[in-house]
């Protein structure tokens, strides 16, 4: 087992359940004295949940490493298993909304590439995984999150509602002081959107996920953040 899979087990168990359970859109933690200026730091830095690498020949679990986040992509479900990201004030700024929803090119040769419309009509959202809220220091940031490979299909309430109001509360924390580590992926098959339940999408070419989840590890802006992370993060 690889070590990163024991690590996001622990994260998962001992900080998201911690967090989801006990912290307020009120108790946002207060940075330490010491912070530093805000960076951009590496998007896999605390591990690659699930050993994902650039081998062609592993197409359900091939790794893109991208300037504004690193996924792991499945080729046969046609989305990422996760996509993972650092958030920092270094991040933000005041580049709008690209709206430049767009297959990836970068994908292997002779893969399907998920395209702008291949969820048009579904009842479903081109849900983000790494939200464009979190990348507006640069238009060309922001338009990197509207590569279809970071898009699954979400049911609109949901990602207009609750996960939307979530992705909010991140951008508080680092507003605060704070810089975080992200974590979102799905998993299962089969959900319920406007047009009712669906298992795929563009002709079986796009898996519709039964559940998505997200890891959230909030550092006080600092260096050394795997150095930094402690039982009581």
């Amino acid at each position: 087992m690889f070590i990163s899979q024991l690590f996001f087990r622990a994260v998962l168990s001992t900080l998201l359940v911690t967090w989801l359970v006990g912290c307020s859109h009120d108790e946002i933690p207060t940075p330490a004295a010491d912070s530093t200026m805000a960076t951009r730091d590496d998007h896999l830095a605390l591990g690659n949940p699930s050993g994902a690498t650039t081998d062609v020949n592993q197409p359900t679990n091939y790794l893109l490493l991208k300037p504004q986040y690193a996924l792991s992509y499945h080729r046969d479900r046609g989305i990422p298993n996760w996509v993972s990201w650092h958030l920092s004030a270094a991040w933000l700024g005041t580049a709008s909304r690209q709206d430049d929803f767009r297959a990836d090119n970068t994908l292997p040769s002779g893969w399907y590439r998920v395209t702008a419309s291949s969820y048009s009509g579904s009842g479903f959202d081109r849900g983000h995984n790494c939200p464009s809220g979190d990348r507006t220091s640069t238009v060309a940031d922001n338009s990197a999150t509207f590569l279809m490979t970071n898009m699954v299909p979400q049911a609109p309430q949901n990602n207009q509602q609750t996960w939307a109001k979530l992705e909010d509360y991140c951008r508080t924390l680092v507003a605060a002081g704070n810089e975080l580590y992200v974590v979102c992926g799905s998993y299962g098959n089969g959900g319920t959107g406007t047009n009712g339940y669906q298992t795929t999408l563009d002709n079986g070419r796009v898996a519709v996920p039964n559940r998505i989840w997200k890891v959230i590890v909030v550092l006080p802006v600092g260096a050394n953040d795997v150095g930094r992370v402690t039982s009581s993060t």
